[in-house]
């Protein structure tokens, strides 16, 4: 077999399995219509006030923070299935990599990022 045909083979039989899923899930699902299940929140209360409301920009910064050094961690992942083949050359540069998060870490613990501080008063 070919690379192209088993690409061929492999493309097929992944949109037949995600049609054959969509269509059997949409045969099988459960139907009610209801006027609630339209609301843009369906949690059992009605909304009070406007859904446009300013968040902290302390919520923000703790996100892209998670997501930035969330992301990082994921490259050791690549790295550590080839850290043998790599050598000290790898090692090297594994650990300036590790430096510099953790470098960029301090500086957010140093600036305040890190500290939650809640709105509400007692």
């Amino acid at each position: 077999m070919t690379e192209s045909s088993f690409f061929l083979v492999v493309l097929l039989a992944g949109i037949t399995l995600v049609v054959l899923g969509l269509g059997v899930a949409l045969l099988i699902s459960p139907k009610s219509i209801n006027f609630q299940k339209g609301e843009p929140y369906e949690c059992g209360l009605p909304t009070h006030g406007t859904s446009w409301m300013q968040f902290r920009v302390g919520y923000y910064l703790y996100a892209i923070l998670f997501l930035m050094f969330d992301v990082e961690i994921i490259f050791l992942f690549p790295w550590a299935t080839v850290v043998r083949s790599l050598g000290m050359t790898g090692l090297v540069s594994i650990l300036m990599f590790i430096v510099i998060l953790s470098l960029g870490l301090a500086y957010a613990w140093k600036k305040g990022v890190l500290e939650w501080k809640s709105t509400t008063s007692k």
